[in-house]
């Protein structure tokens, strides 16, 4: 007998490739909440962002600026203690946060920019 096989037979762990049953079942409902939890991040993106255009809409039809500094500080803040909270690393929620915010100003200026178009006269770009 080999020292790993000897150490495998001694903590009994299975050979390599094969997981008790237990084990396996217990990973299948851990990873079947995991996907479940990810559909729910997905859809509640999904709505986030629904918000966010219309918000993008009211801030084109009054020529408001696509990006509120003072409002993403506060939503920065407010998700760390949130984070903080509920034992989540707040540096990840705010780059998080950030990655989103960067997204729903992307959003802003083309709505703005399709706003501006339309006023004119000129079609949205098809490659938008």
């Amino acid at each position: 007998m080999t020292t790993s096989n000897t150490n495998q037979a001694n903590s009994g762990a299975a050979p390599a490739g094969e997981v008790d049953a237990d084990v396996r079942a217990e990973l299948t409902r851990l990873r079947d909440s995991i996907d479940n939890i990810d559909a729910a991040v997905v859809h509640m993106l999904a709505e986030r962002f629904k918000c966010t255009q219309r918000v993008g809409h009211l801030k084109a039809e009054h020529s408001l600026p696509a990006a509120d500094p003072g409002r993403e500080a506060q939503q920065i803040n407010r998700l760390r203690g949130l984070a903080e909270s509920a034992k989540l690393d707040p540096a990840f929620a705010e780059k998080l946060l950030n990655f989103i915010i960067a997204e729903v100003i992307r959003h802003h200026e083309r709505i703005a920019d399709d706003a501006l178009n339309s006023a004119a006269g000129t079609p949205p770009d098809p490659g938008e």
